[in-house]
């Protein structure tokens, strides 16, 4: 509207001057809504033209969006091990700090577990103290076989001797009855020997690994029953947080709540501006905002980086192969924008939904580069010019918001 009525006093305008004072042709007489057409053909035409010039001018040059939003973080309240809630430590809308305690879940299968894991941790102890004695007892079986082993050996010796040599003290089958005894000690000593092994590798590897083992355990168990109690992880705002004794959470059925972490300063707001802009926009560039939360107020803000991906482009693989044709939905250009000067949006409350313009500026442009011809110069300045028009629609829309809002929307 305000682009015609402002190309109309340029074309329309002069062409019905000129036919009422050159020609002399009057509205109601001459220029009727039946003649209109052909009288003032070519103010009609040429304002029509100029128009459209104008708006594409203004709406490529100087981007508006209805999309403008300050994003936050938030937190889900999870709990590590499902359950059902026993105790619950704060209530809702409640500011919390990290490490603070939430709520607790039922432990009592966490807590047979430590004791299960304790006890198990005590038994290697005492298998390892009674295994002491145990290695102590396969020595002195080992030292016992031994002096066996030793007194069969040297009287095997000793007759085998007198035999060889044809003493008549010594017989045949007493040296033969003497070889078994020696091999028969020789095997008992072996299996002492090996008894002692056995049990000094129980001693010395078996259970203390066991009891690695067992301690390993105790500290996970002590760790699901210490997950039993649900912390804060950051400060900020309990939101949404119905939880009563009896609830049953889950990661997957239902978590506790939301925990909205504070705000940080000089926090960045984005806008989704149309795709067609992506050639146009810009970090440096000035900009205004207006939000439902603050109205009847304009912020000035500057572009500070421009996402360089499309939302609409994305894929995640899947077991299906990707149909084009339906991902026709097109995504805004994401744009973060910052306020120009300090304290100016602490008043508006973060996810507030906000209306913004970015403004083209060809000033430097202008003044520095001294290849720019004297018509080219007039089509820069007459682009700058033209974001008048978005700076005053953007403050119409500020006036007409809380008007709208309150009175006319019918909400009431």
């Amino acid at each position: 509207m305000f682009e015609f009525m402002a190309c109309s006093l340029l074309t329309l305008v002069p062409d019905y001057l000129f036919r009422r004072y050159y020609q002399g042709k009057r509205i109601g007489v001459e220029i009727t809504l039946f003649s209109m057409w052909y009288e003032l053909r070519y103010g009609i035409t040429a304002c029509l033209i100029l128009t459209i010039s104008v708006i594409t001018t203004v709406f490529y040059f100087h981007p508006a969006t209805s999309n403008v939003t300050s994003a936050f973080r938030t937190v889900t309240i999870l709990p590590t091990i499902p359950g059902r809630v026993v105790e619950v430590y704060v209530e809702n809308n409640q500011e919390v700090e990290a490490g603070d305690p939430l709520f607790k879940i039922d432990d009592t299968r966490q807590r047979a577990a430590v004791n299960a894991a304790v006890s198990r941790v005590s038994e290697l102890e005492a298998t390892l103290s009674v295994g002491q004695s145990q290695l102590r007892a396969a020595e002195g079986a080992l030292s016992q076989a031994e002096s066996v082993l030793t007194d069969v050996q040297e009287e095997f010796d000793l007759r085998n001797t007198l035999l060889q040599e044809g003493s008549p003290a010594v017989s045949e089958r007493e040296v033969e009855t003497l070889a078994n005894q020696v091999a028969e000690a020789q095997g008992a000593f072996d299996a002492a020997r090996a008894n002692r092994d056995a049990v000094r590798a129980e001693m010395t590897t078996l259970i203390p690994a066991q009891i690695v083992t067992a301690n390993a355990n105790l500290v996970q168990a002590q760790a699901d029953l210490d997950d039993m109690i649900v912390y804060a992880g950051t400060e900020g705002t309990i939101e949404q947080f119905a939880l009563q004794e009896g609830d049953y959470v889950s990661s997957l059925l239902r978590p506790a709540g939301i925990l909205v972490p504070p705000v940080e300063q000089g926090r960045r707001f984005q806008a989704g501006f149309d795709q067609i802009s992506a050639q146009v926009i810009e970090p440096g560039m000035i900009g205004e905002i207006t939000c439902n939360t603050l109205p009847f107020v304009i912020v000035p803000m500057v572009v500070t980086d421009v996402q360089d991906v499309i939302a609409a482009g994305q894929f995640r693989p899947t077991d299906t192969l990707i149909d084009i044709q339906r991902r026709d939905r097109a995504s805004n250009l994401t744009v973060f924008m910052e306020p120009l000067y300090e304290g100016q949006i602490e008043r508006i409350p973060p996810g507030s939904r906000c209306a913004g313009n970015v403004y083209t500026s060809n000033h430097e442009r202008i003044h520095n580069d001294e290849t720019l011809s004297g018509l080219h110069r007039t089509a820069l300045h007459a682009i700058d010019a033209t974001g008048v028009i978005h700076a005053a629609m953007l403050r119409l829309d500020a006036i007409r918001l809380p008007i709208f809002t309150l009175v006319l929307s019918g909400g009431h």
